[in-house]
């Protein structure tokens, strides 16, 4: 190879070079973009619902506290049907960053591990379902039912199956337990390694630790509630006893503490949502 032609070789070796870090740059880019989306979409979710909790809570209970409810109280917001299309999208931008860290791994040392990436696989499925039913709801087509029917229906079809009323309670311990895995994370402040505060004031950083932990229990203490109602539905062998979200907070006036109790799940939930927010501007993506 001449001189000339070594020349020209090195020249488009480094063109190429350039070319791939602009590529990766771009693609981290797109990553953040689409986390953030879906960030904020969920805290706007977590909002409205422990807003329609609180109303359950004291008395108002004409309205599903779940994500159906959601969608109907943003329709009759102005512009409405703009908001539910955008949550649907917000809702697959989720889906797409969930979907990144099962393949390409999840930010932070531990990300590549199998169970982070398999974690994110499953999240990448539900987010899934949940924008397309979102989607769907927007295009006036339906496919968004209540939390409860949900449900009913999965519980219903499972328990069919050989075996049913088996798999129906381990799905069930698999959210109870998953219910239970949050509460703790929140407690410990595992949320900490998402966050890029360093340079934050110490002021802000204790009110985004607050707002995880609070509502980071609050969820937690929903999900493992949720699954224990499945896990009872499988005992009795009957579906009608599994709750979704909306019966699953209604439950919490139930107990001895009364209405008070789910005033404190709602509130939570809601700070949930504003820490959806804040993750939304410093999490590590």
């Amino acid at each position: 190879m001449t001189g000339g032609e070594q020349t020209r070789e090195g020249v488009r070796r480094e063109g190429a070079g350039r070319q791939g870090v602009r590529t990766a740059a771009q693609g981290g880019m797109g990553r953040e973009v689409v986390a953030r989306c879906g960030l904020v979409t969920r805290g706007v979710l977590y909002v409205l619902v422990g807003v329609l909790a609180l109303r359950v809570a004291f008395g108002d209970g004409g309205r599903e506290a779940d994500r159906k409810g959601a969608l109907e109280e943003l329709t009759e917001q102005p512009l409405g049907g703009v908001l539910v299309w955008a949550v649907g999208i917000g809702l697959v931008c989720m889906m797409l960053w969930r979907l990144s860290e099962a393949v390409f791994g999840a930010a932070g040392p531990d990300g590549d591990k199998a169970t982070k990436r398999l974690a994110s696989a499953a999240r990448t499925v539900f987010y899934g379902a949940a924008a397309f039913s979102v989607l769907s709801f927007a295009a006036g087509s339906g496919g968004q039912r209540s939390s409860d029917e949900q449900s009913r229906d999965v519980t219903a079809r499972a328990m069919e199956l050989p075996g049913g009323p088996w798999w129906v309670g381990a799905a069930g311990a698999a959210v109870a337990v998953g219910g239970v895995v949050i509460v703790v994370q929140a407690a410990l402040r595992t949320f900490r390694e998402q966050l890029a505060m360093d340079r934050t004031p110490e002021a802000v950083r204790d009110s985004v630790e607050f707002l995880g932990v609070t509502g980071g229990v609050a969820r937690g203490a929903v999900f493992a509630a949720a699954g224990a109602f499945v896990v009872y539905a499988a005992v009795r062998y009957d579906p009608a006893k599994a709750k979704g979200i909306d019966d699953t907070l209604r439950a919490f006036t139930q107990t001895p503490a009364g209405p008070w109790l789910l005033v404190l799940v709602a509130a939570g939930l809601m700070l949930f949502g504003l820490f959806s927010w804040a993750m939304a501007v410093w999490c590590r993506v």
